[in-house]
């Protein structure tokens, strides 16, 4: 995706990852720039993975490609393209995007959720995004939602990824109908009211609810950016999300403001190059450092 400097996109192209190497990384990134870009000189790359990066330029586990061992994707890419570039963890980079051009533009404290293949978390507090190390472990992915729920693949009991992720839904709704469907499918049942569906992304849609609950629980932020290849979750149980949202939340509290970006694949991109404006227009870079 190819951005302005206020994150307004001006080109985008899509192409296959030439394999899972770093060298086919690079290879298809400096590829996919180069048709992006065309012959306009660029400031500067971001690029974000779901994984975990150091210093913004040293990719030290990314399990989606299948890397365990650390790789200077940041300084890699910069060779093969001769233009400064960050690397940063994906659920990072779009809690920026949204902190600074999105659905929490001029809010100093919110959380970011996920919902997709994975469950991510991110967290701006006094105007800062809450950076870590431990970004991209998932650690909000197994917080306990339901003590009857799914199994996930680590063996926890209803935890967020269980009964969350687009996939754990797409396979229980298989289950019941007996019949492979697509995320879409099982929403769009869900929609319809079929019995199967609906009570799946229900559960589903209760256990999100709890899990703003538990975030606005600990934090005390007043607004949950809800995103994502799966949050259209979020909007056909809306209803459920709102039940589970009540019952673990004080009455006394204030409310919280449940924001549902439905921006599709594409909002990823942008957070990596809201990343990379970050990085050029903040002196020192002094708004990536890790806090």
């Amino acid at each position: 995706m190819l951005a302005d400097l206020r994150s307004a996109v001006l080109a985008r192209v899509d192409g296959p990852l030439r394999g899972t190497s770093p060298a086919d990384i690079v290879a298809s990134v400096a590829a996919l720039v180069a048709c992006v870009a065309g012959d306009q000189p660029l400031t500067g790359i971001g690029v974000s993975l779901g994984g975990r990066a150091a210093d913004h330029r040293i990719v030290t586990a990314a399990p989606y490609l299948g890397w365990s061992e650390p790789v200077d994707l940041g300084g890699l890419v910069t060779t093969a393209t001769l233009v400064p570039t960050v690397v940063d963890n994906d659920v990072l980079a779009l809690a920026r995007a949204t902190h600074w051009f999105g659905a929490a533009r001029g809010t100093d404290r919110f959380a970011l959720v996920t919902i997709g293949v994975g469950i991510g978390y991110g967290l701006v507090v006094h105007d800062r995004l809450v950076d870590s190390d431990d970004a991209g472990v998932g650690l909000v992915a197994h917080l306990c939602l339901d003590p009857l729920g799914p199994l996930c693949a680590r063996g926890h009991r209803g935890c967020a990824e269980a009964m969350l992720a687009s996939g754990k839904i797409r396979d229980a709704v298989a289950l019941g109908r007996g019949g492979a469907l697509t995320y879409a499918e099982c929403l769009e049942l869900a929609s319809s009211g079929d019995p199967v569906a609906a009570r799946v992304v229900g559960d589903a849609g209760r256990a999100l609810g709890r899990l703003v609950a538990m975030i606005a629980n600990l934090t005390m932020v007043p607004t949950v950016v809800l995103a994502g290849d799966g949050v259209r979750l979020a909007s056909v149980a809306a209803d459920a999300v709102a039940a589970g949202l009540a019952a673990d939340r004080d009455p006394a509290a204030d409310p919280v403001r449940v924001e549902i970006h439905p921006g599709g694949f594409d909002e990823w991109a942008r957070g990596a190059a809201v990343t990379a404006i970050q990085s050029y227009t903040t002196p020192g870079g002094s708004g990536l450092v890790h806090r």
